[in-house]
């Protein structure tokens, strides 16, 4: 183990470092806003603006990677990311601080292009999977321990924020030090999302709806905990355990779906997470404990839905469209969850800070009644022809407010090529789907055609 994770070591500790600061800041903001007054739906476009610049950064990292190398891309981001969370606290103003998300939002997604591109040029395939579960690791820990940082200061102040600009420029220091080579640069990544949709269309919709939830979840959660108080330090704990029930039901689950129709677990996961949901609006007031103890539940359902949908979708991939579904997925949750903290702020100025979870409730219960239509209309893929969970994991991640899930040896356009990656004339889609698709009912969440003309994985 020591020594499939030693070339690796620095990253990972950039990794740590860089989590814990920008976990302090995704708490820290929400809260602070709420102090100055800010309206819930300034705190949505607040939640929102990160999730704009994630994906942007997603879109077009690559491009400065290549242009300046993956250590000075990650020096230069990495004081960018730095400086701009000390501007939110000398500079407290709606609109700037969008601005300033927006950039940091940016900034992260790139961060985590360098540092998981790096880790998968590093690690060995026999290797691959326990660097990546101890990077995921690390990744719920820290972020649980920048959260609860919150508790060491007042939000009003300005040490918390300076600390979490400490915590992000000491993430530079292991890298720029590091005697690892560095990667080669990557090529741009192609996607196509009317592709993606024809692929899985539970996977790509899910992606989406997962983004709406949880970037609801993580725009306004930590107001929501507080309810109205200066109990910073329970916002803090409320959104670590949810974390942490993120982490406990992530593997389980996906261990469960490798031996099922995984759209079938992902009908009952919504659904829970959905009665979660109810759960917290109605009695999320009613005490601390059952605060945690619903909260834990709905981590345990909610998080992991993004997996089983990665999961799902990458059980029909062709092995070198993998990049550009993981790809494409990503974006699609970055998409939801740009729209999701601004319509979840709408409810709750008319429902109250309970809003929150009833619009989560809401969104999950509709999800998982397409998704039964969708079993209805489509057979499942062969148990022969899914793929491993773990590896559908480690290739999405779990999505987190600092988690991209984005690696740039994905980033290879693949230009030119069918499903199968055999070289094809250009055409539209909608026609290649036309001249290979066989007059037949559709068997599962591809491209109309029989299971035979399914991709195989």
């Amino acid at each position: 183990m020591l020594r499939a994770l030693a070339p690796v070591a620095a990253l990972l500790l950039s990794v740590a470092f860089m989590l814990m600061g920008n976990g302090l800041q995704s708490t820290l903001l929400p809260m602070r806003a709420q102090l100055e007054a800010y309206s819930s739906v300034e705190i949505g476009v607040l939640g929102s603006a990160y999730f704009v610049g994630f994906a942007l950064g997603c879109w077009r990292g690559a491009i400065l990677i290549r242009r300046a190398g993956h250590i000075r891309t990650f020096a230069a981001v990495v004081a960018i990311a730095s400086t701009s969370a000390l501007v939110h606290a000398l500079v407290v103003e709606p609109v700037i601080w969008w601005a300033i998300r927006l950039l940091s939002g940016a900034c992260v997604a790139i961060l985590f292009m360098v540092i998981e591109s790096w880790l998968n040029e590093k690690s060995t395939n026999e290797a691959r999977g326990l660097v990546f579960s101890v990077y995921t690791a690390i990744n719920l820990t820290v972020i649980s321990i920048g959260q609860l940082m919150i508790a060491f200061g007042n939000p009003e102040g300005f040490p918390l924020f300076l600390m979490a600009s400490i915590l992000i420029s000491w993430a530079a220091v292991p890298v720029a030090l590091t005697k690892s080579e560095s990667p080669a640069p990557p090529e741009q990544v192609g996607i196509r999302i009317g592709y993606l949709l024809r692929l899985s269309p539970v996977g790509f919709i899910g992606s989406f709806v997962v983004g709406v939830t949880n970037g609801a979840f993580w725009a306004l959660a930590p107001v929501v905990a507080q309810g109205g108080t200066s109990n910073t330090a329970l916002a803090a704990i409320f959104i670590a355990v949810a974390v942490i029930g993120g982490a406990v039901g992530q593997y389980p689950l996906g261990k469960i779906s490798d031996r099922m129709d995984r759209r079938r677990l992902i009908v009952v996961v919504a659904g829970l997470a959905a009665l979660a949901g109810l759960g917290l609006g109605i009695f999320g007031a009613s005490g601390q404990t059952l605060l945690m103890v619903i909260g834990f539940i709905f981590g345990v359902f909610a998080f992991p839905l993004y997996s089983l949908c990665v999961a799902h979708a990458n059980d029909f991939v062709e092995g070198k469209s993998f990049v550009e579904a993981a790809s494409g997925l990503l974006l699609t949750y970055a998409a939801g969850a740009v729209v999701g903290p601004i319509m979840a702020s709408i409810v709750i100025s008319q429902a109250g800070t309970g809003g929150l979870f009833f619009f989560t409730a809401a969104i999950h219960l509709i999800f998982a009644g397409f998704v039964v239509l969708r079993i209805r209309r489509r057979d499942p893929a062969p148990e022969a022809e899914r793929g491993d969970f773990v590896e559908a994991a480690n290739a999405g991640m779990t999505i987190l407010p600092v988690d991209t899930g984005l690696s740039v040896h994905g980033d290879t356009e693949v230009p030119g090529t069918s499903e199968t990656g055999e070289e094809v004339s250009e055409r539209s889609e909608s026609e290649a789907d036309e001249a290979e698709a066989p007059q037949s009912t559709p068997t599962d969440d591809t491209q109309p055609g029989t299971g035979d003309d399914r991709p195989k994985s």
